[in-house]
């Protein structure tokens, strides 16, 4: 083979091979959601979240996690956070509550929006993050792990970092309804099948030990269900009286056989449609 053609493997290598990664415009956004294949961190203008005000019965876990994150954007040591529990009830609005109160004072705070399946790629993400001015939460809604998922070994890179570290800039919230990101049945399962049952999940039971924030949720009671209602009323000047909101309010979590802030911001938006009136 001789040198020309060498020369053209190495042009037609050099052409199909991904380009370098190119550094962001983070002060083109607030917000980031993170694309593989090709890398690149695309622009969200404008955020789906609420006032971190209207968000009702989760008073702890909003005030654990606000301190946690104003830590974090004033440079501070911070915890990774793992929100768990049941559907509906305003985690991953409150993470983006969260970062929606604290951009006045805290500009360079940046919201980055992970999918659970783009985990394997999460290391070429931070690699873009580290080093810049900017504060990042990475966020990951709805996190769990299935059996044989290894994507979970993946997510390590953001909470241990390996034998770069996690950037000092990058702190992890995550959200899943499951407390340990994988089934109890499966847990069970391997449990009992297992020569050493201690070990067979220690892996990846372990895996939300190494958050240093839980935030349990929990179903609300029909008071908070009404309540969270009068407050989105209240806010986008929605008038309805008492009596009928209670009523057509249970009728409507009746109709839907569960009750939490997700069915209580479902009623609403019926409400203020009938009524004509915009909540966007």
């Amino acid at each position: 083979m001789n040198e020309d053609h060498l020369a053209r493997i190495a042009d037609a290598l050099e052409r199909i091979s991904p380009p370098p990664s190119v550094a962001p415009d983070f002060g083109a956004a607030s917000a980031f959601v993170w694309h593989p294949d090709p890398d690149r961190l695309t622009p969200v203008q404008q955020i789906n979240r609420v006032d971190v005000g209207l968000l009702v019965g989760v008073d702890r876990a909003r005030d654990t996690l606000l301190a946690n994150t104003v830590q974090f954007a004033r440079g501070l040591p911070a915890n990774n956070a793992l929100l768990w529990g049941a559907r509906g009830m305003g985690k991953s609005s409150l993470v983006k509550a969260i970062h929606g109160a604290l951009q006045s004072d805290h500009p360079r705070l940046k919201i980055v929006e992970v999918q659970r399946e783009d985990l394997p790629s999460i290391g070429r993400c931070l690699d873009l993050l580290r080093g810049a001015a900017e504060r990042f939460i990475l966020f990951c809604d709805d996190l769990s792990f299935g059996h044989d998922d290894a994507h979970y070994k993946s997510l390590k890179a953001v909470l241990d970092g390996g034998i770069a570290g996690r950037p000092d800039n990058v702190v992890l919230y995550a959200t899943s309804n499951r407390r340990h990101l994988m089934p109890r049945d499966m847990i069970e399962n391997e449990r009992s099948t297992a020569i050493s049952p201690s070990e067979a999940v220690e892996e990846k039971v372990s895996l939300s030990d190494r958050f240093g924030l839980w935030l349990g949720f929990h179903p609300c009671d029909q008071d908070a269900y009404l309540a969270m209602i009068r407050g989105y009323c209240d806010a986008h000047g929605v008038e309805i009286d008492d009596a009928t909101l209670r009523a057509e309010a249970i009728e409507w979590q009746a109709t839907r056989g569960s009750r939490s802030g997700r069915v209580a911001w479902q009623y609403f938006t019926d409400l203020a449609g009938r009524q004509g009136i915009s909540i966007t």
